[in-house]
């Protein structure tokens, strides 16, 4: 099985990284993008096991390691391999 872990940062928490790239995309010239958010994507093979439970150990790979819960949030997708 094929997972995918998109970590976000939550509604409120500042984009740092995403305030510099809004800003150097209007520096050149894409002066309509507006709040920009920066995540990150994390994608692993798990073993073969039924899907309900594969989300299961992947959310709470999320909540152990693989975001900062406190200000990050994330969505868990899975695909057969």
């Amino acid at each position: 099985m094929r997972a995918k872990v998109e970590v976000f940062l939550k509604p409120g928490v500042l984009d740092v990284q995403g305030k510099a790239i809004e800003g150097a995309l209007h520096g050149l010239g894409f002066d309509d993008v507006a709040e920009v958010r920066v995540g990150k994507t994390i994608a692993f093979e798990l073993g073969d096991e039924h899907p309900d439970r594969a989300e299961d150990r992947v959310r709470a790979m999320c909540e152990r390691l693989l975001a900062n819960m406190v200000i990050e949030g994330y969505r868990v997708s899975l695909e057969p391999a």
